[in-house]
């Protein structure tokens, strides 16, 4: 597991804006951390860098799933003129796991970028190479530590 301390929130979007360079579909990102310690942020700028800065990214608190589509995508170390989908989930006001097959979280599993806010609910389908990245408070800052 990797740790990583982050000062302020301009440097939690920088670390964001990184990690999601590395991401192509499919692939989970499990964000872990009590309120206020910066998964929506975490999100917003990882689906800023992948969809472009001018994105809106609402935080899917209400709807459950926001989606975007990227600009690009990488296969085989090449890019291609298509792109794939980014899932954004916030599974906090889920109370029966029943739910999450009819908000489509098993499907973006499979398919998409897909970062998943409070993810605990639903740790019995995500798969087994999912990216837990844990968030704390460390001073005013935050610590990561991410499991790959």
């Amino acid at each position: 597991m990797k740790t990583i301390i982050l000062e302020n929130v301009n440097e939690t979007q920088r670390w964001a804006r990184k990690f999601a360079k590395d991401l192509y579909a499919p692939v989970v990102v499990a964000l872990h951390g009590d309120l206020g310690m910066g998964k929506s942020e975490i999100a917003r700028a990882i689906i800023q860098e992948l969809c472009g800065d001018n994105t809106v990214v609402p935080s899917p608190t209400f709807t459950l799933v926001q989606t975007y589509e990227t600009r690009k995508s990488k296969i085989e170390n090449r890019f291609s003129d298509f792109g794939f989908r980014v899932s954004h989930f916030d599974l906090y006001r889920i109370t029966d796991p029943s739910e999450l097959t009819e908000i489509g979280l098993q499907h973006a599993c499979a398919n998409d970028i897909t970062l998943i806010e409070w993810p605990e609910i639903a740790a019995h389908i995500l798969p087994h190479d999912a990216i837990h990245v844990y968030i704390d408070q460390e001073g005013e800052g935050r610590k990561l530590r991410v499991k790959e």
